[in-house]
């Protein structure tokens, strides 16, 4: 995707865009500098970046999925100003190519970079205590699926500013999603940024769910652990189930844009129905990947705020 850029990529024309990516470059420059200033490298090195503690991984997921929070959250309200202003005499103030890639963005942002690495900082934070482990199974994996996230998440900002972003809505169904409709550089960018924060998401349901089978305190059964460790377990379970799922059909398309091999269009035999029946083999059970946490979460605090033992404790499991 790289080669494809030039000067020319860069969306000069559009000022919304270039304010945006001059504003986070300050805040980069003086988190930079802030940081040089104030000697923290060789702690945020040692104390964070580095860290395999499950809880400082789990703080950083939650801070990025804060930050992203407040990256896609704009987005919401850009795209709510423009529908309250279009009227039968005004389109609105968005031209719609820079609308179909601020309601991309927005949902990309919130579901794959917002509400999945918040709920996996909670996991990082609670089950390990909950379930009296130590750490989780893995620590080093552990870190490198945190990592895998944030270079998903540097490629999605990153399309922005050196080229476009996918202009496709959040599904990407083909043939919008295919080369001929979508030639720029976006889509490329939203492909490898979900594959690389895909591996990482499939890497920590691995992580986790060999967490709790193999290292719970001696004499606590399965049917012992809280009801946040068992909801965060069927996420694990739906994750390592269905997110190679899209693992494969992000590798199919890739194969359709960079290869010309028509599996997902309809010349040559191809079907894009065969995509949109794939996207949501992973797509509803993403759905419940999200919820089950925030269930486990009402539960414990119900429970532990009432005073009172969680009624239904195995049936709910069951």
């Amino acid at each position: 995707m790289f080669g494809k850029l030039s000067w020319e990529a860069v969306p000069f024309h559009e000022p919304i865009v270039m304010i945006t990516i001059a504003m986070i470059a300050l805040g980069g420059v003086a988190l930079f500098a802030a940081i040089t200033y104030f000697k923290k490298w060789t702690y945020l090195w040692t104390e964070w970046l580095t860290s395999v503690d499950h809880k400082k991984i789990g703080v950083m997921y939650i801070i990025v999925a804060m930050i992203m929070l407040m990256r896609g959250y704009p987005d919401a309200i850009i795209m709510r100003t423009h529908m309250a202003m279009a009227t039968e005499g005004s389109p609105g103030y968005l031209p719609p190519e820079h609308y179909d890639q601020i309601f991309t963005a927005h949902g990309v942002i919130m579901i794959i970079f917002m509400a999945m690495p918040f709920f996996t900082g909670l996991m990082n934070l609670a089950v390990p205590l909950q379930i009296g482990a130590r750490d989780v199974a893995f620590p080093f994996l552990n870190s490198l699926s945190f990592w895998l996230l944030v270079s998903g998440v540097v490629l999605i900002n990153l399309s922005l500013g050196v080229g476009e972003f996918a202009k496709t809505g959040w599904v990407a169904y083909p043939p919008l999603s295919g080369l001929q409709y979508s030639p720029g550089v976006g889509m490329d960018y939203y492909i490898w940024a979900l594959q690389l924060s895909g591996l990482g998401t499939t890497l920590t349901g691995v992580n986790f769910l060999a967490t709790v089978l193999k290292m719970r305190t001696p004499g606590m059964k399965l049917m012992d652990m809280p009801i946040f460790t068992w909801t965060c377990t069927w996420a694990n379970v739906l994750i390592v189930a269905s997110f190679p799922i899209l693992t494969a059909t992000l590798a199919l398309l890739t194969l359709d844009r960079y290869m010309d091999f028509h599996i997902f269009t309809t010349e040559l035999g191809g079907n894009p129905m065969m995509y949109v029946n794939l996207f949501w083999a992973w797509g509803h059970p993403e759905v419940y990947i999200l919820i089950l946490p925030a269930f486990g979460i009402f539960s414990e605090f119900i429970s532990a705020f009432t005073g009172k033992k969680l009624f239904g404790h195995h049936s709910m499991i069951y």
